[in-house]
């Protein structure tokens, strides 16, 4: 019997936060929302995913506010996905996540750190900037710099060429 994709009958914010976010590779597609990734094919090189769950994941994403699909001229015109505010207030639960992902399974060094755009701090764990005074950083403040993680023979994607080119404020357009 296959599991099913909701937590029906759960009378929980986190159930139900789950529903939006939990489906594998969801976070990740956020995750490169966040680098700067707004394009299709980025998202697709960059995570190495099937297209239909690609597709089903933004889908999602869009329908429920975390993602907004905006049109871009080029030729042919193609879509760009943005994070929402609400998006965006997921650096909250993202970061955290990383870093105790990082701490706990990490197996080394880190491939990216993240630093306070303002005086180049690395963030604490709970995206605070230790030299500002303990203060919350935006993930808009914050730069996506190359960690002494990065293996001998990088991924080579135009998203992981452009994240080690050099440091990269969230948010901005990585291509």
């Amino acid at each position: 019997m296959a599991l099913g994709k909701n937590y029906e009958g759960q009378n929980c914010s986190l159930a139900r936060g789950l529903e939006l976010v939990g489906e594998r590779w969801t976070l990740l597609i956020v995750r490169d929302a966040f680098y700067g990734v707004r394009r299709y094919g980025d998202f697709l090189a960059h995570l190495d995913i099937p297209r239909a769950v690609l597709a089903d994941r933004l889908a999602n994403l869009v329908a429920v506010g975390i993602l907004e699909r905006c049109r871009y001229q080029d030729s042919p015109p193609r879509d760009e996905y943005l994070l929402t505010d609400r998006g965006v207030e997921l650096w909250s639960v993202i970061y955290p996540l990383w870093t105790w992902s990082e701490r706990h399974y990490g197996g080394g060094e880190r491939l990216r750190t993240f630093r306070h755009a303002t005086c180049g701090t690395e963030l604490d764990p709970a995206s605070r900037c230790p030299t500002c005074g303990g203060v919350d950083v935006s993930p808009r403040d914050v730069e996506a710099h190359t960690g002494p993680g990065v293996p001998a023979q990088p991924r080579q994607d135009p998203v992981s060429v452009a994240l080690r080119e050099r440091p990269h404020r969230l948010l901005q357009p990585l291509l």
